[in-house]
């Protein structure tokens, strides 16, 4: 992979996006002329508080792996999401699922992506040192390691700046569109 990965990993995330979904937005784009877009609303910011717990021997799914308070704010506005293969760069993460949500019946440039999946030390150590290698930007907080896209290759960023995330803790890894997006995956695994 080249040191340019990270403006190739948004690249491709825009290509995806655009084909379906983009920029977070919680709710749907106001009606709008046709020589008038709007511009998208920024992605909630706290996790709603629910009740539900799946089953530990559940597996993930794009229904499970975000709060239920998220899944019926999402499908409420006419929103699906489609399942694909979790990726940290080249690596496929093994048992992992990335959700986009959007309405797939209509063009739009408006959605959210939310992504889980196991992942054990020696892979999570691959997969950090791979995305340090290609330019994204590594923090911690609270025990945990965040690595988020280059802003200037960003295709959205939320309040704080932060575009695509993963955040690796004992034994996972969540990746969200932005790092405040991440406060919705609640996954345990």
């Amino acid at each position: 992979m080249s040191p340019r990965t990270p403006l190739a990993l948004s690249a491709l995330a825009a290509a995806l996006l655009l084909s379906s979904c983009a920029a977070p937005s919680p709710a749907p784009p106001p009606p709008s002329s046709a020589s008038a877009s709007p511009e998208p609303t920024p992605i909630a910011t706290t996790a709603p508080v629910d009740d539900e717990t799946p089953a530990a021997d559940a597996d993930p799914t794009c229904e499970t792996i975000i709060t239920s308070g998220t899944v019926d704010a999402l499908t409420s506005q006419g929103w699906s999401s489609k399942r694909e293969e979790l990726r940290i760069g080249e690596t496929v993460v093994e048992g992992g699922l990335l959700c986009m949500w959007a309405d797939f019946s209509t063009a739009s440039d408006h959605g959210q992506m939310y992504g889980w999946g196991p992942l054990d030390e020696r892979a999570a150590a691959t997969a950090q040192s791979n995305l340090k290698r290609d330019g994204w930007l590594r923090s911690t907080q609270g025990g945990l390691v965040y690595f988020t896209e280059d802003p200037a290759y960003a295709i959205a960023t939320d309040e704080d700046g932060f575009g695509m995330t993963y955040e690796f803790g004992d034994g996972w890894v969540k990746f969200a569109d932005t790092k405040q997006g991440l406060l919705l995956i609640d996954w345990k695994g």
